[in-house]
């Protein structure tokens, strides 16, 4: 979300800073403030001291699989959150469905769902378990959402992913480590062999 110091916010709606500090004062518009106590404004501000109408927000629904071999899997994940938002009440506005391992950040639509969240253009996202949109660091993704505005509603608590699934992305840490692990010893390596030879001049 865009964030204005007090003259660039000013000078966006047409008012000076002295004004602003007076309506700060006199509680007509707050400003919000950095952690080292500096005054600063939104987009929400704007909208709010120029009476703009606040821009259409989606409800989303995300599933996803790591395979294409999944596709029942994947099938079975979006009948039951059909079934869960009929039941539920809740109106989707777009529905999204994926086929990427959950440690690959680099998934093309869940970083499009990741830049709407950003852009404040999602209120609610739905998700089967916390391991369809990721398979770690969930509450840090939860945690921007709620940032932009956006709720994350997770309809089961527990990982109910196929094994398989889950045994491949363990495999894919491991090799991640071991790649590093090698990389250093191969590196250390090298320093052992250019300090003995540099010693041996």
């Amino acid at each position: 979300m865009k964030t204005y110091k007090v003259t660039e916010f000013a000078k966006h709606i047409g008012v000076s800073a002295t004004t602003l500090r007076r309506w700060d004062a006199r509680g007509r518009l707050v400003a919000r403030r950095t952690l080292s106590n500096q005054r600063y404004y939104t987009e929400e501000d704007v909208r709010r001291v120029l009476n703009v109408k606040e821009p259409d927000r989606r409800t989303v629904v995300y599933c996803r699989v790591s395979r294409n071999s999944q596709k029942d899997d994947l099938n079975s994940q979006i009948n039951a959150m059909e079934q869960f938002c009929l039941a539920s009440g809740v109106p989707v506005d777009e529905w999204i469905k994926e086929v990427g391992g959950g440690m690959n950040f680099k998934r093309k639509k869940f970083l499009a769902l990741m830049d709407d969240i950003e852009s404040g253009n999602i209120s609610r996202l739905y998700i089967a378990h916390k391991d369809r949109l990721v398979r770690f660091g969930f509450d840090y993704f939860e945690h921007m959402a709620k940032l932009h505005g956006c709720e994350m509603v997770v309809v089961n608590h527990e990982s109910l992913s196929p094994q398989q699934e889950m045994v491949e992305d363990l495999m894919a840490i491991i090799h991640t480590f071991s790649c590093r692990l090698y990389g250093l010893r191969k590196y250390k390596k090298k320093i052992r062999v250019a300090v003995t030879t540099e010693n041996s001049q």
